[in-house]
């Protein structure tokens, strides 16, 4: 498996990605996750991936030669010369979808899943910096200001420090730490996913950057950051007053009355015994509403509606 994380600000974007792959816990491997795509001056784009290593690798192979034809001019595109991010979204798209027509029905026959997702970031000259998170399907959605960031792969181990930590507003060295405390987070719970990195910071209006980094277990920072994170959260978290069941003084006790819902019941032998038997069932429905000198005998009841008791 593996995890990569994209990062939207106002100040540019920040993208990480590990390269551990695997298939199987004897057959682990390296290889790395993202592509960077760089016209200095003119435009800047990042690629990473997740997911059939085969696909991404035909993707991202096909990307640099697939093109699309302009709807409006009839130009045949590429993502050098596309006009917008949204463009160089499209022919993302459209590569994948070349990939699944000549892939796709020999990977249903071999029982495996067309798997791949992406997540596709840059600047082209003339508009903003823009972010795509793109499905197997070719479709995609936008990074918002809302949504500032995209995850693929196995996302929901760093998840929580991004929703707590990043905003559009939030700097970029800052952001950049911040998915890097959410990459630690992920590496420590789940072994599908490990060293080294890849780390590239993007500053808004400058189409290139010199902000690429691998980062290794020997890595400076990333050991301080590692060391450092698992200390302080686990001294925040004994900064924390226990939970205090049998009252004590306290200014926040957990044993309060809850506004939207009651506590929940015991079930007792008492309780049950308490409760009335069910009554058995004599005959059919429809029969016990029929005055009596009408009633069929439940045996041979031919009510379409209702079942006879035997």
């Amino acid at each position: 498996m593996t995890y990569c994380v994209a990062i939207k600000l106002d100040a540019g974007l920040v993208f990480l990605s590990d390269s551990r792959t695997n298939a199987g816990l004897d057959h682990i491997s390296s290889f790395r996750k993202m592509m960077v795509y760089e016209s200095p001056g003119d435009r800047f784009m990042v690629l990473l991936s997740a997911g059939n290593l085969s696909i991404s690798q035909s993707v991202r192979e096909i990307l640099q030669l697939q093109q699309l034809r302009d709807e409006h001019t009839g130009e045949m595109l590429t993502i050098w010369n596309a006009r917008s991010m949204f463009d160089a979204a499209r022919i993302l798209g459209a590569a994948v979808r070349h990939v699944y027509d000549r892939d796709g029905v020999a990977l249903k026959r071999a029982g495996l899943d067309f798997n791949v997702s992406l997540v596709f970031g840059g600047q082209i000259r003339g508009e903003g910096m823009r972010l795509f998170q793109v499905y197997s399907a070719g479709n995609f959605i936008e990074a918002t200001h809302e949504t500032p960031y995209f995850q693929v792969g196995e996302s929901k181990y760093g998840k929580p420090v991004l929703d707590r930590v990043i905003t559009p507003q939030t700097p970029l060295a800052e952001a950049a730490k911040c998915a890097l405390v959410s990459m630690d987070s992920t590496i420590k719970s789940n072994l599908s996913v490990g060293l080294p990195l890849d780390l590239i910071v993007y500053e808004e209006g400058r189409f290139a950057s010199d902000k690429i980094v691998c980062i290794d277990e020997s890595n400076p920072y990333y050991r301080l950051l590692h060391e450092n994170w698992g200390e302080r959260l686990r001294h925040v978290f004994d900064s924390i007053e226990d939970p205090a069941w049998d009252g004590g003084v306290t200014n926040a006790p957990i044993r309060v009355e809850s506004r939207r819902c009651h506590p929940l019941l015991k079930i007792t032998p008492d309780v049950v015994a308490a409760q009335p038997a069910p009554a058995a069932p004599t005959g059919c429905a429809r029969a016990a509403s029929i005055p009596r000198h009408r009633r069929c005998a439940p045996a041979i009841c031919r009510s379409r509606r209702c079942i006879p008791t035997i």
